[in-house]
């Protein structure tokens, strides 16, 4: 078991999580009210969906280029698949925020207001707390994401052991070496973590799940 490549993807998905879940929540508030421009703004947020992997994994790595971070190389380094991976989660973090930002009711807003609430009072005693299975829900698809990710990392790491080689790119040189029991064990690891995140996602953070919990009281 290659324990220094899933080490490295856990350290790659809890640093995605952790600097993408509070910007994905300023932005998916944000976006609630956008305005005449939300359209655009949520097609634009929502291209790291569609877009091939190898195209987003190019322009990483010219915009990459041979700049760096506090002398620090953004192409085959660890900050480099640390930038990349934030920028390709954009949709799986703001997305199931926004929607539940979305489904609070607007009576709730309007009550914060008579009651001498500020907008950043009013959001953070009243709609955080409401969107916390939003936000729960946005951090376990992103970090099953980030687990699974191959093209971008592979394109703007490459495959350097302790530094940018993930589990997913463990498992192709696997692969390419004819090493089949290592890359199923690496796989099923992989598949087990991202159910559970997935089952998560769907479930037990769905609103539904907690509408129902809070009949059976």
């Amino acid at each position: 078991m290659d324990f220094d490549s899933i080490f490295l993807s856990l350290k790659l998905a809890l640093w995605t999580i952790a600097l993408m879940i509070p910007l994905g929540v300023w932005c998916a508030y944000r976006l609630v009210n956008a305005g005449s421009f939300k359209v655009w703004l949520e097609a634009g947020l929502a291209l790291p969906l569609v877009l091939p992997p190898t195209v987003l994994g190019y322009y990483f790595l010219v915009g990459f280029g041979g700049k760096t971070v506090l002398g620090i190389p953004l192409v085959f380094s660890f900050t480099g698949i640390l930038i990349a991976s934030l920028i390709v989660n954009i949709p799986f973090a703001i997305q199931p925020i926004q929607r539940a930002f979305e489904s609070i009711d607007p009576q709730i807003r309007e009550a914060a207001k008579v009651c001498g609430l500020s907008p950043w009072q009013a959001f953070r005693l009243i709609e955080l707390p409401l969107i916390w299975r939003g936000i729960l829900s946005a951090s376990a698809l992103t970090f099953a994401h980030t687990l699974g990710e191959f093209g971008v990392v592979l394109m703007v790491g490459g495959a350097i052991p302790g530094e940018t080689k993930t589990a997913s790119i463990a498992i192709y040189d696997r692969v390419q070496s004819f090493d089949t029991a290592g890359a199923g064990m690496l796989s099923l690891l992989l598949l087990a973590i991202s159910l559970i995140a997935i089952a998560l996602s769907y479930g037990v953070f769905s609103p539904r799940n907690g509408q129902k919990r809070s009949g059976e009281r």
